[in-house]
């Protein structure tokens, strides 16, 4: 039986090192900053996906865009929505079409010029996020993606796309939670001019 302190250090180290790991990515990191602050100086709005604890982060992320992110800087809010509704809409939607069909309907009804899509899935290869991905592409519409492992089918579906290199999802929502804190930071402080 492992002692509680040695699984501890050691999800601690894979998480570290997996944070380290993303300084790889930082030109995709720059490239997704310059497109989501593009989006909002030009009226557009952030559209986020994902499904499960991605779904989670999608609306945590949207949050922090129509509050705020830090308690001492106070800013109009950022239109920022994830495509994953209420549980009505998501459940009608799987009933009436299909599951594959929950963001590509939200995101039918709501996307716009200028607009950013942000897709966070650990795989890669969540259908519901490939059949958004692609409708985005069709309509112009620039996308960003959070993805884990190697980034699956979605990687090639985006602008840009972040991937961490890990196969555990925990540590790969970890960082995806991290990039999107990090990244929305850089975002305010240039709208703001802080």
């Amino acid at each position: 039986m492992h002692k509680i302190e040695d699984v501890f250090k050691k999800s601690l180290d894979e998480n570290i090192k997996t944070h380290r790991l993303l300084a790889s990515q930082i030109k995709n990191i720059e490239e997704a900053i310059n497109i989501i602050l593009f989006s909002i100086n030009n009226e557009g709005k952030i559209l986020l996906c994902g499904n499960g604890g991605s779904a989670a982060d999608a609306q945590h992320l949207a949050a922090e865009f129509l509050v705020r992110l830090k308690p001492n800087i106070n800013r109009s809010p950022i239109p920022a929505i994830s495509l994953a509704q209420d549980i009505s809409t998501i459940t009608a939607c799987g009933n009436d079409y299909s599951f594959s069909d929950i963001f590509l309907r939200t995101f039918r009804a709501f996307h716009k010029k200028n607009d950013v899509l942000i897709a966070i899935s650990t795989s890669g290869n969540s259908k519901n996020v490939i059949k958004v991905l692609r409708e985005a592409k069709r309509k112009n519409i620039k996308t960003v993606g959070f993805f884990g492992n190697r980034g699956g089918i979605c990687k090639n579906l985006c602008d840009v796309s972040i991937i961490v290199s890990s196969r555990n999802t925990a540590r790969i929502q970890e960082s995806h939670i991290f990039l999107g804190h990090f990244i929305f930071e850089q975002v305010e402080k240039k709208f703001m001019k802080y």
